[in-house]
């Protein structure tokens, strides 16, 4: 057994789970909850990761790998053949931006909602209008890629984006990054259906169960 250092409101750590669920690996992985927050550390968790960050994947041999770009990598080879990690190369590039794309959404986001946690009178305006203003030029960014998130096979470029794209409606639902935006909330719309998102859900904010029996379910709704 691995086990995973999870926090359920994560981007980062739904991004893993949802590659957990494609790949059909909840079987072989323990989900310890590990509570984060920017000045009470978790000292459990910085026993496997001393930045004391999630997720962090703990292997069976006692191996800790992190972050999360590194996790889902690891995921995805050990079947022996990667398949949401292309190998060709015009493929892979493509998603590796989408990757970096969605990871460094992620990454403004937390920032900017770690500022809101701060008194009022703290919190620097130039911070709220910089991270505004990154997010909503990634949008129409987002719009033009769509057609071409649409038309390639799913891989870990759109799981990044997928999953920061639905922190956004979680976190920053003012944006509304759908308004004039259609093709990429049509994308969205339509990833966001997959089961894997659907059990991944941070609004449920709990650990899916972990069996064989669901496991078979889980691929059974795959097919379907």
């Amino acid at each position: 057994m691995m086990k995973l250092h999870y926090s359920a409101v994560s981007p980062y750590v739904r991004k893993v789970m949802v590659v957990a669920h494609e790949l059909e690996l909840l079987d072989r992985i323990e989900i310890v909850r590990s509570p984060v927050q920017m000045i009470t550390p978790n000292f459990a968790l910085m026993k496997d990761n001393p930045i004391g960050k999630v997720p962090t994947l703990v292997l069976a041999d006692g191996t800790a790998l992190f972050d999360s770009t590194v996790i889902c990598d690891y995921l995805d080879h050990l079947s022996g053949t990667p398949t949401l990690h292309p190998t060709h190369p015009d493929r892979r590039w493509r998603s590796m931006r989408w990757h970096i794309l969605g990871v460094n959404m992620a990454d403004i986001m937390l920032l900017w909602f770690r500022e809101n946690l701060r008194p009022p009178e703290k919190r620097m305006k130039e911070l709220h209008d910089i991270f505004e203003l990154k997010l909503r030029a990634s949008i129409p960014f987002l719009e033009q890629e769509a057609p071409a998130l649409a038309r390639t096979p799913f891989c870990i470029g759109q799981i990044a984006i997928a999953c920061a794209l639905d922190y956004l409606d979680l976190r920053f639902p003012h944006i509304a990054w759908r308004d004039g935006n259609t093709a990429i909330s049509r994308w969205f719309a339509s990833t966001i259906s997959r089961t894997s998102f659907k059990l991944t859900d941070p609004r449920l904010a709990v650990v899916p169960p972990v069996t064989d029996g669901a496991v078979r379910q889980q691929a059974a709704q795959r097919a379907s």
